[in-house]
């Protein structure tokens, strides 16, 4: 494959976007040759009403949802010449606000029930101690890096990035203890530091090994960003070296929107699945259980815009209801750069509803 990120279209998103980032790879290949284009999703979501929160009730609005998926657009979640499949969750919330574990053995369930065998089906996060605490990965007395048989990555091992795939931004580092802390970039030497400071290395097993993947984020309301849903999960919280852009209100929106576009990552990133078990209008990432709410509900999209637009209407309603002001439109920078790029749209009148 091909691992130059078009670098005509990284121009063209520079000169729309008004951005310092670009996206690059490390070394042409030797014969270069553009991505293939990515078609704008189709603003479908398939919504399923939740029994309750348990395994069986996800299960069964998981395979209802999937069935339709595969009926209504011709294509099979089923195993192809690689035979992996990749699943992308949430934890950098901390325990409180994480991808429910009980729709990730659900996912699973359906995923094996296509043909996908269990040790080929990875999940994907961020960090091993939330990772942990939240049940994705056993307790440090027991030991092991997977989840009910499932191998789990953790990106900051620096282990799944390649050095060959990376977002190149001048944006410095800034490092902060706390839930959004990141230290791992892989390995360089000291008169490398400078250039490697600028670099965001992307998670390679998700668009590389995997036939394809799913994303599952957890949602809450962003001081930066505005809405940390589909989008981020995908970009900030899927790559190294990206607190620099939790704190830039100029440069995170872009860096999010040109990550998310990029052809080969988009190719085989199929669905959004959320759960609205618990989200959070007030204070995020930080999770506060005081201004989450609950909903008996599954949304699924191949439009992570879209989602996160519908979420964000959402969050906006609760906190108008609670006395805060919403989330002004300058605040969504994030979402109106991701559907210029092509990435999905943030015209919920035109939401397409599949209740199966």
């Amino acid at each position: 494959m091909n691992t130059r990120i078009s670098p005509l279209r990284c121009a063209w998103l520079l000169c729309l976007l008004g951005a310092t980032g670009r996206i690059v790879s490390a070394a042409p290949p030797p014969v270069p040759a553009p991505a293939p284009a990515v078609e704008a999703p189709s603003p479908v979501v398939w919504e399923a009403e939740l029994a309750g929160f348990g395994e069986p009730d996800y299960g069964e609005a998981v395979e209802k949802l999937f069935a339709d998926f595969e009926r209504t657009t011709g294509k099979p979640l089923q195993p192809g010449p690689r035979g992996k499949v990749g699943l992308k969750i949430y934890t950098d919330s901390g325990p409180g606000l994480t991808t429910p574990p009980a729709l990730i053995k659900a996912v699973i369930a359906a995923l094996e029930h296509r043909g996908f065998a269990s040790e080929k089906i990875f999940l994907v996060g961020l960090n091993q101690l939330r990772l942990r605490f939240t049940g994705f990965l056993p307790g440090f007395s027991l030991g092991g890096t997977s989840f009910s048989g499932h191998p789990v990555y953790v990106l900051e091992s620096g282990r799944f990035y390649d050095p060959q795939w990376f977002y190149d931004s001048p944006l410095p580092s800034r490092f902060a203890s706390g839930v959004l802390e990141q230290h791992t970039a892989p390995e360089t030497s000291a008169k490398d530091s400078a250039e490697q400071d600028r670099k965001s290395f992307l998670a390679t097993p998700l668009f590389l090994d995997a036939d394809f993947w799913i994303n599952l984020p957890a949602y809450s309301d962003h001081p930066v960003l505005g809405v940390n849903g589909a989008l981020v999960n995908a970009t900030l919280w899927n790559a190294s070296n990206t607190q620099r852009f939790f704190r830039s209100a100029a440069n995170a929106p872009a860096a999010v929107a040109e990550m998310a576009a990029i052809p080969e990552l988009r190719e085989r990133w199929v669905l959004n699945v959320v759960s609205l078990e618990r989200y959070q209008f007030i204070g995020g990432p930080f999770f506060n259980s005081l201004y989450t709410v609950s909903e008996k509900k599954l949304w699924m999209s191949a439009d992570p815009v879209l989602l996160d637009m519908l979420m964000l209407d959402r969050i906006n309603a609760h906190r108008v209801a609670t006395g805060f002001r919403p989330v002004l439109v300058e605040d969504r920078r994030l979402l109106d750069y991701a559907e210029q790029l092509g990435v999905g749209t943030t015209k919920t009148a035109e939401t397409k509803w599949r209740r199966p």
